[in-house]
């Protein structure tokens, strides 16, 4: 019999040690190398044969791999479908991760007892009971005459129980309560995650079902668990949303038959979580007064644009070091974004509390942001409110040139969709053609767009 090896991982990179470090040499984090105990070696041609989902090894070429044996299908959500590239595809294993109540169980939950009625489906539950699950189910109003339930925590008990009822589609509710009974570790621990999530990835692939696997999050909002976790499964989102608010935002962080950054809004209601089909219309709920500070971007969101105020806050400080707080954008590039007004723009505010919001509680990644939110802090400073009908999006340099981003025509045709009459926008993003009903104002450098205003 082998003999149970001891090793130390890195829950942040992965990165593995033979004794205890304090800090990680790889990714430089501290307190996040925890002790584990390695799985007993299988024998050969044993659990770790097959494991991208063949069961035989066979040399093909790609033009010779049939495409039409595995067709997507729906979640029953086009807001979901579009997180996921299209579709929930078979033999993928997905993981969804969240906040405690952000309405992960609840979404899920809602998916398997639609999709229930058309084929197999399976839910595991591990941390809670068959009988609170029927409660919630009953309390949305769902249809469970079809759905199969299982409450189990051992991972082998469930791929043995899933090859007699052959679902095509299974949820893992959560990862953090599996266990596996090689390993000695209590479950959740790194060895438990890591182990149960490869062994389900597995028995996944080389049966073609869908698995949809629950993970819990950490403090700081990233997964739990060791790195691994997330290189193992093809898909990895985010359900997001704050408690003190009714929407919530399932983005896609890895998706390897999608787009990344793909971004699906739901609203939370008595009856379960509902899609929302036009994400704009939500977050461009603004009051009939001009106010300063106040103006509308254009963000790209994956395959779609999305409009989303702004609001800035420029006040007189009467502390030594004033205030720079963003919530919903990078507070390093607010920064950045000073430091350029500053010195291009000839607006000094060393002396001024300067507060970014972005409404509607969207977390802003990208760097269309930064003409928009000069302009908001502009606006704020000078008490000069910018009018209703004016859209803004444009990467700032540093020597102060306005850059085009990316899907600029599209972002501005969804703008005049939605009413808007004016744009400002980079010189290269402006259209060949006129849009009607829609005056586009291309700028090349920082003073030309503080001009416009």
């Amino acid at each position: 019999m082998a003999k149970t090896k001891t090793a130390f991982v890195c829950t942040e990179c992965g990165s593995e040690y033979a004794r205890w470090l304090g800090q990680c040499n790889d990714c430089k984090a501290w307190n996040t190398i925890s002790e584990f105990r390695q799985a007993k070696s299988p024998t050969r041609g044993g659990n770790f044969s097959g494991f991208a989902g063949a069961t035989e090894s066979k040399v093909q070429t790609l033009d010779s791999i049939d495409l039409g044996e595995l067709p997507r299908f729906s979640s029953g959500y086009l807001e979901f479908d579009r997180v996921l590239g299209g579709g929930i595809v078979p033999g993928s294993a997905i993981l969804i991760g969240g906040e405690p109540g952000a309405g992960k169980s609840t979404l899920l939950l809602q998916t398997m007892c639609s999709l229930a009625a058309s084929m197999p489906a399976l839910y595991i539950t591990g941390e809670e009971s068959l009988q609170q699950v029927a409660m919630r189910a009953k309390r949305l109003g769902l249809a469970t005459d079809q759905l199969k339930m299982l409450s189990e925590t051992s991972v082998e008990n469930i791929c043995n129980i899933a090859e007699k009822e052959q679902p095509k589609i299974i949820v893992i509710d959560s990862i953090q309560v599996m266990h596996m009974a090689d390993i000695q570790s209590a479950p959740g621990s790194v060895s438990q995650v890591r182990e149960s999530a490869a062994y389900l990835t597995r028995f996944a692939k080389q049966h073609h079902v869908a698995m949809l696997i629950v993970g819990h999050v950490t403090k700081d909002g990233s997964l739990a668990g060791p790195k691994v976790l997330e290189h193992c499964i093809d898909c990895s989102i985010m359900l997001e949303g704050s408690t003190d608010s009714r929407y919530r935002t399932l983005r896609g962080h890895k998706n390897r038959f999608g787009a990344v950054n793909e971004l699906g809004v739901f609203a939370m209601t008595g009856g379960g979580l509902k899609e929302v089909k036009n994400p704009s219309a939500i977050f461009l709920t603004r009051s009939e007064e001009q106010t300063p500070g106040s103006v509308v971007m254009v963000l790209w969101e994956g395959t779609r644009p999305l409009l989303v105020e702004i609001q800035a806050l420029v006040d007189h400080s009467a502390l030594g070091n004033p205030r720079r707080v963003a919530v919903g954008a990078d507070q390093n590039r607010l920064s950045m974004l000073l430091a350029i007004l500053n010195r291009h723009g000839g607006l000094q505010l060393n002396d001024q509390d300067v507060f970014v919001n972005v409404v509607g509680g969207v977390k802003v990644t990208e760097t269309s942001i930064d003409l928009a939110l000069i302009l908001a802090l502009v606006s704020s400073f000078k008490d000069n409110a910018l009018p209703q009908d004016l859209v803004i999006f444009g990467e700032v340099g540093l020597s102060g040139e306005i850059r085009p981003v990316p899907s600029g025509q599209e972002r501005i045709y969804e703008a005049a969709k939605h009413g808007f009459k004016r744009a400002i926008v980079p010189h290269n993003n402006k259209p060949k053609h006129e849009i009607e009903g829609m005056e586009v104002i291309a700028v090349k450098k920082l003073s030309d767009a503080l001009n416009v205003i």
